[in-house]
């Protein structure tokens, strides 16, 4: 005699906007063009994307991994992560005649423009940004040291020694929460009335766009994913942003096989989000998981609609 178990009904909610945004799809497109261009091996200097998928299938293609110029050679073409690099790294470079690809995401780029213009204007700079990120570690090595100071909570801006109050600019990393940013904000224009900021939040549409989709999704989830690697402040961000929204189970996962299962009994719906440099393919991988063991009925939830391209730089587009 056969049993038959019938699967729980399970729903899923797929957030939108989620994954790639256009920078990271600008990055990774520039290792591939780049390993087409020159040939094997091509450097990169830090990870190009926070990504261990990602960046496992451009080793396999031949990109080589580094955490500083040194360990590149000076007759093969390096390539600067997508979080962007302090202005010494391209000096370097050009000190020694390497061919260099600058893959940093041009709303990186953007602030990197901020912060000098404010600093030819006599303003010191303050950043709100994790300490130690690559793209913060970028932004305040645009300028000398001592220019740029570093907050990353409301509690270090009651610290903060500026030189001048009544001459402050701030500019924030790119990934950062918006809602914890806007109080970090709060603080500096409190402190310091003068203050200049941004036009518009330096916190880039696709994060911005994310943390809305996770927003609409995790106050009605028993349980909410976010596919994403640790080190990817984006995705940690996520995270963080589907726990205050109300989802009593956030969790950050790299691969379906990360996924707690037992966390997961008796659940009825679960929240599946992705950060910006997390490819689909693991999101669909996750889907594939839960389908195995539940009954699963997905739908899509939207919260807005992406259609921003960078471009890749010239020199990847003109014949080698």
């Amino acid at each position: 005699m056969t049993t038959q178990t019938t699967r729980s009904p399970l729903t899923l909610y797929l957030a939108a906007p989620r994954g790639f945004c256009a920078g990271v799809d600008r990055a990774i497109k520039i290792v591939e063009m780049a390993l087409e261009k020159w040939g094997a091996p091509v450097y990169v200097r830090h990870e190009i994307v926070h990504n261990k998928f990602v960046v496992d299938g451009l080793r396999d293609k031949g990109a080589v991994f580094v955490e500083e110029l040194e360990e590149c050679p000076d007759d093969r073409p390096v390539i600067f992560s997508a979080h962007g690099v302090p202005k010494s790294v391209p000096a370097a470079a050009e000190a020694r005649n390497m061919v260099y690809v600058d893959a940093t995401c041009p709303l990186v780029s953007k602030v990197h423009i901020e912060a000098e213009r404010h600093a030819e204007a006599g303003l010191q700079m303050i950043m709100i940004g994790h300490k130690g990120h690559p793209e913060t570690v970028g932004t305040m090595g645009q300028l000398p040291d001592g220019e740029v100071l570093l907050v990353e909570t409301v509690e270090d801006v009651a610290h903060v020694n500026v030189r001048d109050p009544e001459r402050l600019a701030f500019v924030t990393q790119t990934t950062l929460s918006v809602d914890d940013t806007r109080d970090i904000v709060a603080a500096l224009n409190a402190r310091f009335p003068a203050i200049i900021g941004p036009h518009k939040e330096d916190i880039c549409y696709a994060t911005t766009n994310r943390q809305e989709a996770v927003k609409a999704v995790a106050p009605k989830s028993d349980a909410m994913l976010v596919v994403g690697a640790p080190n990817s402040s984006n995705s940690r961000r996520l995270v963080e942003v589907g726990a205050k929204a109300g989802c009593n189970y956030a969790q950050l996962v790299q691969r379906a096989t990360d996924i707690d299962w037992r966390a997961l009994e008796g659940i009825k719906t679960v929240a599946i989000t992705a950060g910006a440099s997390a490819p689909e393919l693991l999101v669909n991988e996750v889907i594939d998981a839960f389908r195995a063991r539940y009954d699963v009925t997905v739908e899509v939830v939207e919260t807005a609609v992406e259609r921003v391209e960078f471009k890749v730089p010239r020199v990847l587009r003109q014949p080698a």
